[in-house]
Formats: structure tokens, sequence, C-alpha cells
């Protein structure tokens, strides 16, 4: 499997916020990412760094 984790910059840290992401869309401001289950999750937020080999989205809030 493909699917990647979402973590959200907190504090200096990074949180999970959103895991099984098979795609991620940005529009403006938010991010919408949609799980392997149908499951969608939106966020203010700009995408900082993604690592395709590690399976990781890091987001800043907005």
């Amino acid at each position: 499997m493909c699917q990647s984790t979402a973590y959200i910059l907190k504090d200096g840290r990074e949180e999970i916020f959103f895991e099984d992401i098979e795609s991620l869309e940005t529009s403006g401001a938010e991010v919408k990412m949609v799980s392997i289950f149908g499951e969608e999750r939106t966020i203010r937020a700009r995408p900082r760094r993604f690592s395709l080999v590690d399976h990781k989205i890091v987001l800043e809030p907005q």
C-alpha cells in the first residue's frame, strides 16, 4: 500500500492528524484529504513537507 499519514505542526512538534491518506487536494488556504476508507477531512493549512519514501505529509496551520 502507498497511503500516507498527515501530521500537523503544533508548538514545533509533529502530531498525527489523519492516517491512511490516498489523495490530497489544495484549494486556497485549505487542504482536503481522503483516506483509503473514503473518510474525508479538510483543514486550513498549507503543505510544508512531503516525504514520498516515508509516506509522510507535514501540514502547517493557517
